[in-house]
Order: structure tokens, then C-alpha cells, then sequence
């Protein structure tokens, strides 16, 4: 199996078209369809579903291509990482983040840099701790941010300056938006929306065992987006601060929890990193931010 062979299954993968397919990798279509024919043998397993005007990725089709593409990605990384090497004046560097106001002083790092290696190219993809964990482990990402105390035994982190505080995002006409701080009680019965994460950790934690007497309406991962069903009078979001727009004229407003609850911040990457110049740069950068 050639990393070019990948290519070209992920190709038609995207494509869903053989012909398509054929002519964006300069191809003939019966020697694409061999190269694919030939990818299945080797896996022994039938990676496309054909139909009359387009083919479908079977169970194992989907399994591959998931592998397939952070599998180029990784290769895609190491070249640049080496070429990176020939004349510093630039690189790329990738990151999964978590949300949080004090991702400012990442940028105002990244800014720094980029002021010295104009050349400079910055990856971000986002999600929870588990997925950017994932892919840092894996080698796809030179750093992650984390919304939790990382494992110390498996990662070096840094612990950004601050910490995080949770609250309520409310109606601004919400008879809730009279209050200064919100209870336990005041939660409950009412449709809560926040992120899976959080509600397992720092919500049940703060709820004292009592998390069972709360109604999670929506799991999701992006406040802005809890925001809008809130907006729309669907439920109220359990978020960060500084995170959801509440100035005045927004139609919402932010009430802390009470007694306080915070979450800390940390930046991490492996325990032995193989990095590359500009992210060894970055490092040094970011250390003298925090």
C-alpha cells in the first residue's frame, strides 16, 4: 500500500464519481479503477458500494478513509516540518482547542511570532478532550488546549494565567435575570443546555451528587451556538464567561454559579515531542506570555 494509492482512494471517496475522480488526478478511469480494485484486494474487504451514476464508501470504506486521511495528514505534516528546517522563516503549527476567553494569550503568542516568521501558518480545529487528545497523540497536533487538569505521566502543560468561572446564560426578560448568582435550585426543572463533558465533570461535581436532578435538554459543544436556543427560548445554556455575547442590546445576560465554580485551563503536548523548529519557537514564545 503507497501513500499515493491512498490519495487516490480518498479522492473518489470525495468524489463519489469514478470519472470525476479520474480527471482531477489525471487519470484514466480503468487505470483508477484498477488502483482501487487493487486496494480492495489487498484489505479484502469491499470498500465501495457501486450504484448507477455514483459509489458509495461501505462500512469499511468509511473505517478506511478515517485513517487514510489523518494518515496523510501526518506524512503531509512531516514534510513540512522538514522543509521547515531549510531557511527559518516560517512553518506551520497545529493546535485542537477548547473554548475560553484566555485562548487571547495563545493569539498574542502566535502574533509574536508571526511578527519574526511572517511565513508562519497556524492549524486550529476544535472539540472536546477526547478528540484533541486523540489527534495530539496520533501526531496531528503539535499542541492542545484542555479544559481539564491533563495526565501528567504523558504530557509536559502549561497552566494558562487564569481560570474559567461557569454560569447561567440567561433571557435578558427572564425573571431568572433578577438574580446575582444562581443556586442548585434555581436549575432545577428548567431545559439546560451545555456540553457533555462539563455536565459529567465540573457541573456534577459542583451539583454534589444531585446531577440526576437535573433535565440536560441539548449536549453540544460550541456556546455561540447554545446561545441562539436560548435566544429562541428553548432553555438556558450552562457556559464559560466572556464566552456569549451579553452586552447590552444582546438579549442575554450571564449570572455565576453559586457557590463558585471554575475550571482551569493548560496547554499541552507530548512528553517527548518531536517538534519542529517553529513550534519549538512557539514554545518559547508562549512561556513568556503565561
Amino acid at each position: 500500500m503507497e501513500l499515493r494509492t491512498l490519495k487516490y482512494f480518498i479522492t473518489v471517496a470525495r468524489e463519489e464519481n469514478m470519472t470525476r475522480a479520474a480527471e482531477i488526478l489525471h487519470l484514466t478511469q480503468p487505470a483508477l479503477s484498477k488502483q482501487i480494485k487493487l486496494l480492495e484486494d489487498e484489505f479484502g474487504k469491499k470498500l465501495f458500494e457501486r450504484h448507477k451514476f455514483s459509489i458509495k464508501l461501505t462500512y469499511e470504506g468509511n473505517l478506511l478513509c478515517e485513517r487514510a486521511t489523518e494518515l496523510l495528514n501526518m506524512a503531509d505534516k512531516l514534510v513540512n516540518d522538514f522543509s521547515a528546517q531549510k531557511e527559518l522563516i516560517g512553518g506551520e503549527i497545529f493546535f485542537g482547542l477548547a473554548e475560553s476567553y484566555q485562548i487571547r494569550f495563545l493569539a498574542r503568542a502566535i502574533k509574536n511570532l508571526k511578527g519574526n516568521y511572517p511565513d508562519l501558518k497556524v492549524h486550529i480545529t476544535s472539540g472536546d478532550t477526547e478528540q484533541v487528545i486523540s489527534k495530539l497523540d496520533k501526531g496531528l497536533l503539535d499542541f492542545a488546549v484542555l479544559a481539564e487538569t491533563p495526565n501528567f505521566y504523558r504530557y509536559n502543560f502549561l497552566q494558562f494565567p487564569e481560570a474559567d468561572e461557569w454560569g447561567l446564560i440567561i433571557p435578558v426578560d427572564d425573571k431568572l435575570a433578577n438574580k446575582n448568582f444562581i443556586k442548585f435550585e434555581d436549575l432545577k426543572g428548567l431545559p439546560i443546555f451545555c456540553s457533555g463533558q462539563a455536565w459529567e465533570r465540573e457541573i456534577s461535581e459542583w451539583c454534589g451528587g444531585r446531577i440526576n436532578e437535573l433535565n440536560l435538554e441539548v449536549s453540544l459543544k460550541l456556546s455561540y451556538n447554545g446561545a441562539m436556543f436560548v435566544l429562541e427560548g428553548l432553555g438556558y445554556l450552562l457556559s464559560f464567561n466572556k464566552l456569549v455575547d451579553v452586552s447590552e442590546g444582546s438579549g442575554l445576560v450571564f449570572r455565576p454559579l453559586y457557590p463558585k465554580c471554575e475550571t482551569k485551563l493548560y496547554l499541552v503536548w507530548k512528553k517527548y515531542p518531536t517538534f519542529s523548529p517553529i513550534a519549538e519557537k512557539f514554545l518559547d514564545n508562549i512561556k513568556k506570555v503565561m
